[in-house]
C-alpha cells in the first residue's frame, strides 16, 4: 500500500492564497494527476462517496505568439461539488478587464482565459487553479511573445528593465513582405520572391523558376545570385553551423503537408520563425495536432508541418533563424478535383489488381498511397497515365494477402481513397503455391476515356472562352485610352450625402430549445423599424417576444423557443431591410442504458481488434467524430469508421499496448455537441525490469542483486521475476529463481569464490513473460585475485611459419588454481602487444606453437597466468627471434621409387623435398641429362617431371638430385612405361611320365621389350569345368603339370603377364580320353551323330564412327563359328593385327579394337574377316575423323 506524504502548503509567487480559499496553514495530502504537469492538494483524509477532490482533464498549453495577436488558454476540469476555476500570473495581476477576460463555455465544459491585443509585457509563467471544498489542481503554463520591430523612443513600461541588446529584437532581412506592408514594385522590377526561390533551389530548377517569373538573361542572374549566396551566408554564419538536406514542401498520404531541413544552430536556444507570404505563421511544438502549424525536432532536424489543407494554403513559406532566411520553398495547389475516384477492388491472390481515376485538370503525376506508404514504379507496382493525363492508373502486381489494405491517390490536396481486398485462390492444388494470374482485378467500371474526352472538350472550350474575354478587354482599354486622349475630363461636383440604412443586419440563428434568443439591427442614422416574422408584422404586444430600441441599436427577443418560432425574421427601416432565419432545437443527447454500456472499458489483447458502437437518435445535419485522447480519428492507417443513420462504429485493428487510450464518439449539430467516453485497454505482456541491475553485496558464498518494477506493467500486474544465470564465458542461461512482485532483489548463494556470473531478470504477468533486463557487467563473487607472473618463455624451435614456446609457472599463484596462459606478441620496433589466445581460451599446456608469424620478421612473446579472476601480471619478455627455417641439407619427403605408366599416357613424377636454403633441382635420365620434350614444373617443396605422351622407350632410372649451400640429396625413380601384353604362341602337350605333362610355348613377342613379364598357367578338368592357376610367375617357357588323372579331359591355358596385366590366354590341345568308357545300349534305334560344326557369321555387325580428331575410339563386333574362327582386322584392305598402334582383342566371340588417341591417318573403311575350314564371313564400316 503506498504511504501518503503530508506536507504544509506554501504560497507560489503571485498566486493569493484568500482566491484559493485555502489559507496555507492546513495540512494537504499530495495527490497523483493521470494529466502531466498538475499538481493536486487534498483537504481532507477521507472524502464523501460520489464526490471527489479537482482535477484537470484538459490542461492548458504553453503558446508561443507574436505581438499583437490574440492569445489565449484553455482547460477542462472535473470535480464533485464543481470547482471554481480562477487564474493568475506570476510578475502582476490579471484583474483588467481590458488586458484579460476569463470565460466558461458550459456546452464543452471549457474554461477560456483570453487575453486581445497581446503585447511583450504579458509574457510570463501563468497559473490556472481549481478549487472545491475537498481540495485544490494547480497547473502552470507559460506565454512567449514574439516582439516586432524596435522603436527607440518608446516608452518602457513602468518596473520593466531596459533592453541592452537590440540583436535580440527580431529585425527581418528578408525583402518579401506581408500583402499589406509590401511596397510597390517599379516597372521592370523583380519580385523578391524569384530570390528567395533561388537562393534555396537545386541547380538544376533554375530554368524552370526564371521560366515562372519571366527572367531570359541567365549570365545576370548567375551573378547576381552567387554575390546574393555569399551574402547570405555570412547572415546565416552568425547563428548556423551548417545547413543541409533542404527538402521542399510535400503533400504526405495523411493530408499533411511537410517541409524539411537539417540545421545545425551555434545557440541551440536561438528563435525559429515560420513566414508564409512574408507573415508570420504561428507554431507550437507543444500542441501537436490541435494547431494547423507544427514543429517536430528530431535531433538535428526540423519538419514543419501543415495539417487540414486549404487551397489558401498555398504560398511561399520561410524558415528564418532570428530574423536570417535560411530555407524559402513555394507550396503549390494545382486547382483540381477527381472526377471519377478509386473504386474498391476485390482480387484473388497472385491476381494484378487495377485502381484508376479521372482528374478534372491535366496532371504530370499524381501521388499514390498504401497503408499511408508512398508508392513508386518498380516491380510491384506500376503507374499508368494517358497521353491528355486525365486518366491515372495504379496497378498492384502479384497480389498477396500482405497487399490488403487502403490506397489513396492525392492530386493536390484532393483524394481519394478505397480498399484493396485479396481473397485465397480457391483453384490452387493443397500445399502448392498458387500460379500467376494473366487476368486483372478492379477498374472504376465507368468508361474512362469517354469522359476523359468530354472534359478535354470542356477545359478546351473554357480556354477558348478566356481568350476571347482577355481580347474584348484590351479592345474596350485600347478605346477608353483613345477616347480619353480626345476629350478633356469633365469636371464633376462632389454631391454631400447622408448616410442612411443599416449598418450591420440579421443573420441566420441556430437557438437551443425553452433558451431566450434575440436579434439585433444597427442602422446608421437613427430611425423606426418594423419587425417581421414569415411576412407577419411583429408589434410590442405580440405574444412570446419583446421589442426594444437603444438609439442605433434595435433589438428582437424571443423569450422562450419552441418550434413555432422556427421561421424567416425581417426587419425593415424605410427602403432598407435585412433578414435572418431563426432555427429552434436540441443538442444530441444519447440513451442512458446506451450511454452507461459504451462507458464499459473494452479490454483486449494485443493484436486483437478493438470494436466500439455507439447509437444514437437519426437526425439531419448530425455530425459524428471520433477520437482517441483528445486526438481526432480518420478512416484508414489501422482504423475503421462505419457511420449510419442511427450508430456509429469504430473499428481499430492489430492494437498495440501503446493503443491503450481513452475513446471518445462527439456527435455535433447547429445546436452544439455532446460525447460520450470509454476506454481502451490492451493488455500485453510486461516491459522488461527497470534497470540497470543494482549489486547489492556480493562476497566468495553470496551475490545480492537489485531491480526496480517495469516501467510498463503491460495493463495487468506482474505476478512474479524470473532470475536466470550465466557463468561468464560459458554458454547456456539457467533459471537460478523465482521471486514474487513485491520482492524486486534476490540473493544467489549458490556461487564459486572468484568465477564470474551474468544475471537476467524477467518479469511476468497473466500475459506472459517480458524481456530480459540484464547485467552490464559480469559480477564476480568476492574479491579478484590474480597470479602473479610465470617465467619468461623460451624459445624451442622456429621456421617461416611457426615458432614454438615454452615457459614455466608463476612462482606464486596467490591461492587460486591456474586454469591456463594467455601468450602475448609484440613485433620489432612496435611498442603494442598483440593477444594470441582470448581469456576464455586459456593455453593450459606449458607450451605453445605460435603460427600466426610473417617470414622475416622477428618477434618476443610474453605469457599470463588464467585464474578464476582472469589474467595476472605478464611474464618477462622472450629474446627476440626471427620467424625464418634453419638452415639444413636438402631431403626428399616419402618419394616412391617405381612407377608403371601405360604407353600413351603421360608421366608425372612428383617428389617432395625440404631444405634452407631452397635447393637447385636437377633431373637425370640413366644418369644423362633429360631430352627437352621432358618438362620439369619446380614449386616451393615440389618438383614434377612430366613426359606429355610416353612410350615404351621411356622407361628408364631418372635421378632428382637437389643441392644447396648446406649439402646436396639424390634419389632414383625407375620408371616402366609398358602395355597390356600380347599372348604367348602355342601350347604344346607332351606326356613324360604317368599322371604328369609337359607344357610349352613360344615366347610372348613383348618378352623381348619388358624384362619384368612372365607367365601364368591355368587349368580346368573335366569333373570341375572350373578354370584355376596351377602356376604363377614363369620365366621360362615350359612347364610340368602333375597329377593328372585317367579317364579325364584336361584344358590348359598359358597367359603373358607383366606390370599391366594379363594377356589373352593361349589355349592347348584337349588332353586325355576315358578308353575305359561302356558305350550306351541305343534301344533298338539306329544310333545318330550330332554335328556342331558351323561356318563362321557375323552376329553384331561393326557400326559407323566419327570421333574427334585425339579422343579415344573403341570399335566391336560379335562373330560365331565352330570351329572356332579365326579373325583378322584390315584397314584399307591392309591387315592391322600386328600394328601396334591397335589393340586387338578377341573374348569368345567378341572381337574388339582400341584405339588411345585418333589421328587423321586412322581415318578409312575397317573390315573385319572370319574364317574356319568351313567358311569365312566379314563386315565392314567406315571410320571419319573430324578435325
Amino acid at each position: 500500500m503506498m504511504k501518503k506524504s503530508q506536507e504544509a502548503i506554501g504560497t507560489a509567487t503571485g498566486q493569493d492564497p484568500a482566491v484559493d480559499g485555502f489559507d496555507g496553514s492546513e495540512v494537504g495530502i499530495k495527490k497523483r494527476s493521470r494529466v502531466p504537469g498538475v499538481m493536486i492538494t487534498q483537504y481532507v483524509e477521507t472524502i464523501p462517496e460520489g464526490q471527489n477532490h479537482p482535477d484537470f482533464t484538459r490542461k492548458p498549453i504553453a503558446l508561443t505568439i507574436q505581438e499583437g495577436k490574440f492569445a489565449f488558454f484553455k482547460a477542462i476540469v472535473n470535480g464533485e461539488p464543481k470547482p471554481t476555476v480562477t487564474w493568475s500570473r506570476n510578475n502582476g495581476d490579471v484583474s483588467d478587464p481590458a488586458r484579460y477576460q476569463t470565460k466558461y463555455d458550459p456546452v464543452t465544459d471549457e474554461h477560456t482565459f483570453e487575453m486581445v491585443n497581446v503585447s511583450p509585457d504579458q509574457a510570463d509563467t501563468y497559473k490556472c487553479f481549481a478549487v472545491n471544498e475537498h481540495g485544490r489542481a494547480v497547473v502552470t503554463v507559460v506565454l512567449n511573445i514574439i516582439e516586432v520591430g524596435f522603436n527607440k523612443n518608446k516608452a518602457k513600461p513602468a518596473g520593466a528593465a531596459p533592453v541592452e541588446n537590440f540583436s535580440t529584437v527580431l529585425k527581418r532581412k528578408s525583402k518579401v513582405r506581408p500583402k499589406k506592408e509590401a511596397v510597390e514594385r517599379k516597372e521592370g522590377e523583380i519580385d523578391p520572391k524569384f530570390w528567395e526561390l533561388l537562393l534555396s533551389a537545386d541547380k538544376k530548377d533554375y530554368e524552370g523558376i526564371c521560366t515562372e517569373f519571366g527572367i531570359t538573361d541567365f549570365r545576370w542572374m548567375l551573378k547576381k545570385l552567387n554575390e546574393m549566396k555569399k551574402e547570405r551566408k555570412e547572415e546565416q554564419a552568425e547563428f548556423v553551423k551548417s545547413i543541409s538536406n533542404l527538402k521542399p514542401i510535400e503533400v504526405a498520404g495523411d493530408g499533411t503537408a511537410s517541409l524539411e531541413i537539417d540545421l545545425d544552430l551555434i545557440e541551440p536556444s536561438s528563435r525559429i520563425f515560420l513566414y508564409k507570404d512574408g507573415q508570420m505563421v504561428p507554431y507550437t511544438k507543444e500542441l501537436g495536432d490541435k494547431m494547423k502549424h507544427t514543429l517536430n525536432l528530431t535531433g538535428k532536424k526540423y519538419i514543419f508541418s501543415i495539417k487540414d489543407l486549404m487551397p489558401d494554403d498555398a504560398g511561399l513559406y520561410q524558415i528564418d533563424v532570428e530574423g536570417v532566411n535560411v530555407f524559402s520553398t513555394e507550396f503549390k495547389i494545382p486547382p483540381i478535383e477527381f472526377l471519377v475516384k478509386i473504386q474498391e477492388v476485390t482480387a484473388t491472390e497472385r491476381q494484378d489488381a487495377v485502381f484508376e481515376a479521372v482528374l478534372s485538370n491535366p496532371f504530370s503525376k499524381i501521388l499514390w498511397f498504401g497503408k499511408n506508404q508512398p508508392l513508386e514504379m518498380g516491380d510491384k507496382y506500376d503507374i499508368e497515365v494517358s497521353e491528355d493525363k486525365l486518366i491515372h492508373r495504379l496497378v498492384v502486381k502479384d497480389c498477396m494477402v500482405v497487399d490488403k489494405g487502403i490506397y489513396s491517390a492525392w492530386a493536390g490536396i484532393k483524394s481519394c481513397n478505397a480498399w484493396l481486398l485479396v481473397e485465397p485462390d480457391k483453384d490452387a492444388k493443397k500445399g502448392k503455391p498458387a500460379e500467376r494470374k494473366t487476368t486483372r482485378a478492379g477498374g472504376s467500371g465507368a468508361n474512362l476515356a469517354q469522359i476523359a474526352q468530354q472534359q478535354q472538350e470542356k477545359l478546351v472550350k473554357v480556354r477558348e472562352e478566356i481568350t476571347e474575354i482577355k481580347a474584348a478587354k484590351v479592345k474596350e482599354a485600347v478605346e477608353a485610352a483613345v477616347t480619353a486622349a480626345a476629350e478633356p475630363p469633365p469636371v464633376e461636383a462632389v454631391p454631400v450625402t447622408v448616410e442612411t440604412g443599416i449598418k450591420s443586419g440579421l443573420g441566420d440563428i441556430y437557438a437551443l430549445r425553452d433558451k431566450q434568443t434575440e436579434f439585433i439591427v444597427n442602422t446608421l442614422t437613427v430611425c423606426d423599424g418594423t419587425w417581421f416574422k414569415d411576412g407577419e408584422q411583429l408589434t410590442a404586444k405580440s405574444r412570446g417576444y419583446r421589442i426594444s430600441q437603444d438609439g442605433l441599436c434595435h433589438k428582437l427577443t424571443v423569450l422562450k423557443c419552441g418550434d413555432d418560432d422556427t421561421a424567416m425574421y425581417s426587419f425593415v427601416a424605410g427602403e432598407h431591410s435585412t433578414k435572418g432565419k431563426l432555427t429552434v432545437g436540441d443538442v444530441p443527447v444519447f440513451d442512458p442504458d446506451d450511454l452507461h454500456k459504451f462507458s464499459r472499458p473494452v479490454i483486449i489483447r494485443v493484436g486483437q481488434n478493438a470494436a466500439f458502437k455507439m447509437p444514437y437518435p437519426p437526425q439531419d445535419g448530425l455530425v459524428v467524430r471520433w477520437f482517441k485522447d483528445g486526438v481526432e480519428l480518420k478512416d484508414g492507417a489501422g482504423s475503421k469508421i462505419m457511420k449510419e443513420s442511427n450508430h456509429s462504429r469504430l473499428l481499430l485493428r492489430d492494437c498495440l499496448r501503446s493503443d491503450t487510450s481513452g475513446i471518445t464518439i462527439q456527435l455535433q449539430n447547429p445546436f452544439g455537441a455532446v460525447e460520450a467516453k470509454s476506454n481502451l485497454i490492451v493488455l500485453d505482456r510486461p516491459g522488461p525490469p527497470d534497470g540497470p541491475v543494482e549489486l547489492v553485496e556480493t562476497t566468495s558464498s553470496l551475490i545480492e542483486i537489485a531491480w526496480k518494477p517495469p516501467t510498463d506493467d503491460g495493463g495487468s500486474a506482474v505476478t512474479n521475476y524470473i532470475i536466470e544465470r550465466q557463468q561468464a564465458g560459458q554458454g547456456p542461461w539457467a533459471v537460478q529463481g523465482d521471486v514474487s512482485a513485491d520482492k524486486t532483489a534476490y540473493r544467489d548463494r549458490n556461487v564459486a569464490h572468484g568465477k564470474r556470473y551474468n544475471y537476467r531478470i524477467f518479469a511476468q504477468n497473466p500475459q506472459g513473460q517480458s524481456d530480459a533486463l540484464e547485467t552490464t557487467d559480469s559480477i564476480m563473487a568476492g574479491v579478484l585475485i590474480l597470479s602473479g607472473p610465470p617465467g619468461a618463455p623460451t624459445v624451442v624451435s622456429a621456421s617461416k611459419t611457426c615458432i614454438t614456446l615454452t615457459w614455466t609457472p608463476p612462482e606464486n599463484d596467490r591461492g587460486v588454481p591456474i586454469i591456463g596462459y594467455q601468450l602475448e606478441k609484440r613485433k620489432k620496433d612496435t611498442h603494442s602487444w598483440v593477444v594470441l589466445n582470448p581469456l576464455n581460451e586459456p593455453i593450459e599446456a606449458l607450451s605453445y606453437a605460435v603460427k600466426d608469424v610473417t617470414e622475416g620478421a622477428e618477434y618476443e612473446f610474453r605469457v599470463a597466468a588464467i585464474n578464476e579472476s582472469g589474467a595476472g601480471d605478464p611474464s618477462p619478455p622472450s629474446a627476440m627471434v626471427c620467424a625464418k627455417n634453419p638452415n639444413m641439407r636438402p631431403r626428399f619427403k616419402d618419394p616412391e621409387d617405381f612407377i608403371v605408366v601405360r604407353a600413351g599416357n603421360s608421366v608425372r613424377v612428383k617428389v617432395n623435398y625440404e631444405g634452407e636454403p631452397p635447393p637447385e633441382i636437377t633431373w637425370l635420365r640413366d644418369n644423362e641429362k633429360i631430352s627437352p620434350w621432358v618438362n620439369v614444373v619446380n614449386t616451393e617443396g615440389t618438383s614434377t617431371l612430366v613426359i606429355p605422351s610416353s612410350k615404351r622407350s621411356d622407361s628408364a632410372i631418372y635421378t632428382i638430385i637437389a643441392k644447396n649451400s648446406v649439402g646436396d640429396a639424390m634419389f632414383d625413380v625407375e620408371v616402366r612405361v609398358t602395355d597390356q601384353p600380347k599372348s604367348p604362341g602355342p601350347v604344346a602337350i607332351e606326356q613324360t611320365v604317368q599322371g604328369r605333362v609337359l607344357l610349352s610355348w613360344s615366347p610372348s613377342p613383348d618378352e623381348e621389350l619388358d624384362d619384368r613379364l612372365y607367365y601364368v598357367v591355368a587349368e580346368h578338368e573335366s569333373g570341375t569345368r572350373v578354370w584355376k592357376n596351377i602356376a604363377d610367375r614363369l620365366f621360362s617357357h615350359a612347364y610340368t603339370a602333375v597329377n593328372i588323372q585317367p579317364g579325364r579331359e584336361y584344358h590348359f591355358r598359358v597367359f603373358a603377364k607383366n606390370d599391366m596385366g594379363l594377356s589373352d590366354p593361349s589355349d592347348s590341345p584337349t588332353w586325355g580320353v576315358n578308353g575305359d568308357r561302356v558305350p550306351l545300349a541305343p534301344n533298338g534305334c539306329g544310333s545318330m551323330e550330332v554335328n556342331f560344326e558351323r561356318p563362321p557369321s557375323i552376329l553384331v555387325p561393326l557400326k559407323v564412327h566419327c570421333p574427334p580428331k585425339g579422343y579415344q575410339l573403341y570399335m566391336t563386333c560379335a562373330v560365331r563359328g565352330r570351329p572356332t574362327p579365326s579373325v583378322a582386322w584390315f584397314l584399307n584392305d591392309v591387315c592391322i593385327n600386328s600394328d601396334d598402334h591397335y589393340y586387338i582383342t578377341n573374348a569368345f566371340g567378341v572381337c574388339s579394337l582400341y584405339i588411345l588417341r585418333v589421328g587423321s591417318q586412322d581415318g578409312g573403311e575397317y573390315k573385319i574377316v572370319a574364317e574356319n575350314p568351313l567358311g569365312h564371313a566379314q563386315c565392314t564400316t567406315k571410320l571419319v575423323v573430324k578435325e
